[in-house]
């Protein structure tokens, strides 16, 4: 009996596709289009500044989507996420899910901590909340947190990505946890979309492929150097923010470092305000870039993936073997 929260958000969408909240990246317009293509668009709370633009985003998205909801009732338009980041420097957190609260967010991915009290006030509004992990005790914490899915954050995923293969971590979740599960981890194609749902997952979680969307709130050299750049030009340091991430070597060249020389003694040397900052100045994105060829609509990335995993889906059903 597949789960009623994964069956219920399947049937809202185009593909099983959970789109990453991006810092700097993600904005509402982003969002409205990723859901109105029918996948789940997200943006972290911590991107509307100051604090009370948050509110503002919040009515744009609810009475964008609702709108069209209801002139196509029968178009399949995903819900969308907020991310909060479950941590005692995050000091608007209480007011960011006061605004949460306030709109009825459907989805709420939380990062960092378990969220704990966080769980109860989203569900005391009808919501969902998915936790980000990168371990199995992480999991473990989250679910006894009583989270309503988990995000595993894997090997090859863009930002502060985990070291694990997501073809072990999601298998040791699995052997404790039949709930939802959405998968990262250098996934860019629709092939990839499926390999996730075949390897026991609910959704796929992308975000590199957005960061080339013309909707996304990207400079335009960070989008080129997306579609420029392959598995080969990705760096894996916790030099910028003290945490490991993913980062585009040559936005590391263009900040006038050497990517493969970075002082390593002292960890997070190159994080300040006056110094280079990441994310601004500094690119995340996962190793899966060789898949994003071009610069596009968000309505046209969904739209290849779709075509992608339809094939795939229909090569696998082809096969000897299956």
């Amino acid at each position: 009996m597949p789960n009623a929260f994964v069956a219920d958000l399947h049937a809202q969408m185009r593909l099983p596709v959970i789109c990453a909240p991006m810092f700097i990246v993600s904005n509402p317009k982003l969002v409205i289009a990723q859901c109105m293509a029918g996948v789940v668009g997200s943006v972290p709370a911590l991107n509307a500044r100051p604090q009370s633009t948050l509110d503002e985003w919040l009515a744009e998205i609810t009475e964008t989507l609702g709108q069209h909801r209801a002139q196509a009732p029968d178009q399949k338009i995903a819900p969308f996420a907020i991310n909060q980041i479950i941590h005692q420097s995050n000091d608007r957190l209480a007011a960011d899910l006061a605004s949460c609260a306030k709109y009825k967010v459907p989805l709420i991915i939380t990062s960092l901590r378990a969220p704990g009290e966080v769980v109860d006030a989203v569900h005391g509004w009808g919501g969902k909340v998915l936790h980000d992990v990168t371990t199995v005790r992480h999991a473990e914490k989250a679910l006894e947190a009583g989270v309503d899915g988990l995000i595993l954050v894997c090997n090859g995923a863009g930002g502060h990505a985990g070291t694990l293969s997501p073809f072990a971590l999601l298998a040791e979740v699995r052997r404790f946890y039949d709930g939802p599960i959405a998968l990262s981890g250098a996934i860019t194609t629709g092939e990839g979309v499926l390999a996730a749902r075949a390897m026991g997952a609910d959704f796929a979680y992308m975000g590199t492929r957005f960061i080339a969307s013309e909707e996304a709130n990207a400079a335009p050299a960070y989008k080129d150097m997306i579609v420029a750049s392959a598995a080969s030009d990705i760096l894996y340091t916790p030099y910028f923010t003290g945490i490991p991430g993913n980062y585009l070597k040559g936005s590391i060249t263009a900040s006038g470092l050497d990517p493969d020389h970075l002082p390593s003694a002292d960890v997070g040397v190159g994080f300040g305000a006056d110094r280079i900052k990441p994310w601004k100045d500094v690119w995340g994105a996962g190793q899966g870039v060789g898949g994003v060829q071009h610069v596009a609509t968000v309505a046209q990335i969904v739209a290849t993936l779709h075509e992608e995993y339809a094939t795939a889906l229909q090569h696998i059903t082809n096969e000897a073997f299956a």
